[in-house]
């Protein structure tokens, strides 16, 4: 098996001990949960769960395109939320992401994410499809 870690200069730097995103084998990447951070000045962006969630998938999309993949080969995506009530807003701003063939998909409801964000995805990217 062949490991290499990824790290975007376009997506925010990670706040904990994570990389950005695993390739494994050269077909899968795996990308770690990304909340609604701004990838220049580092803070939460977003008032709403979907302004937060358009915010963490162009942070899932700019990290898998230093990865020689798109977001749009996610085989896999996992949505959190602090309120499950805001999952049909944030399904409206996902749809736009996944127009056609969309991955396979988990959304669920927790108590609390880093940094107070409403939002965190993360995605399992195939990567040369």
């Amino acid at each position: 098996m062949h490991r290499v870690t990824v790290n975007s200069p376009a997506a925010p730097a990670a706040v904990g001990a994570y990389s950005h995103a695993v390739r494994v084998s050269g077909e899968l990447l795996f990308i770690s949960g990304q909340i609604p951070l701004d990838p220049d000045s580092g803070e939460i962006t977003g008032e709403t769960p979907a302004e937060q969630a358009q915010r963490c998938l162009q942070n899932l999309d700019a990290i898998a395109s230093d990865a020689g993949a798109s977001l749009h080969n996610a085989v896999k995506v996992t949505i959190y939320l602090t309120d499950i009530a805001a999952f049909a807003a944030v399904n409206e701003v996902y749809a736009g992401f996944f127009k056609h063939d969309p991955p396979a998909r988990v959304a669920l409801a927790v108590a609390a994410l880093p940094r107070g964000a409403q939002v965190e995805v993360d995605a399992i990217v195939a990567v040369g499809a």
